[in-house]
């Protein structure tokens, strides 16, 4: 990446990351519901968490760990805003004509418990960092050649922890370990295979973003410490 390069010049930039956060935030309000995808039992989120791993991919692969680094924490506070903002509409006074039933429904589709909370924040600062930094390193090892195996590797790795990381956290001591084994591997397999499937659209996405943005971002010498914001 040409460090001349402004900001201001990074048009599509804000409307990736701005995906990348809608998506994070929208699976969290639909993970309440479990449905069947092909057998497998999975929060409805598995339909669209895993793009925000496609997201993070295309983050780092065109602009670099510095700027993905900077969008999984904004990611990160915009979440944490809207589970306080909906935390809160719970709790206020209901009016005199809203029906006892229809709280109940709220707490139960819109209520978030500590220990799930915690789960999700936690599986999602591990399973992002390490997805950018996997391919970041992986970029420079290969010089920049095979994108997908940049992209699925990553995945591998930060869609493995994420999962481990989620289901420990949130169901150890709930439910048996034999659950909790196929449920991390349920979730692992079929983010893996979303990033495979869907590897010729990043392929196109990415291609068109080096094009017109004019970047193409190598972290030769990068600081990879997750606790800072400088590029």
């Amino acid at each position: 990446m040409s460090e001349s390069s402004s900001a201001t010049t990074l048009r599509y930039f804000p409307l990736i990351s701005s995906l990348f956060v809608t998506t994070l935030i929208v699976s969290n309000i639909v993970a309440v519901k479990m449905v069947n995808l092909w057998g497998f039992y999975v929060p409805a989120a598995m339909v669209l968490f895993p793009l925000a791993y496609i997201f993070g991919d295309i983050l780092t692969e065109v602009y670099g760990f510095a700027r993905a680094r900077q969008v999984i924490w904004l990611g990160f506070f915009c979440n944490l805003l809207a589970v306080l903002i909906i935390l809160l509409s719970g709790v206020l006074p209901a009016a005199p004509f809203w029906p006892a039933e229809n709280q109940k429904a709220w707490e139960a589709i819109l209520g978030f418990s500590p220990r799930l909370l915690m789960a999700s924040f936690i599986a999602y600062l591990c399973g992002e960092f390490l997805n950018s930094f996997v391919l970041a390193k992986l970029k420079v090892r290969t010089k920049g050649r095979f994108l997908w195996l940049r992209t699925i590797g990553s995945t591998i790795v930060g869609g493995g922890v994420d999962s481990l990381v989620f289901i420990t956290v949130a169901f150890y001591g709930i439910i048996p370990l034999v659950g909790l084994q196929e449920s991390i591997l349920s979730q692992w397999f079929l983010k893996v295979a979303y990033e495979i499937v869907i590897t010729p659209l990043t392929y196109r996405i990415v291609r068109f973003l080096k094009q017109r943005e004019g970047v193409d971002a190598l972290d030769t010498e990068t600081n990879f410490s997750p606790f800072t914001l400088r590029i």
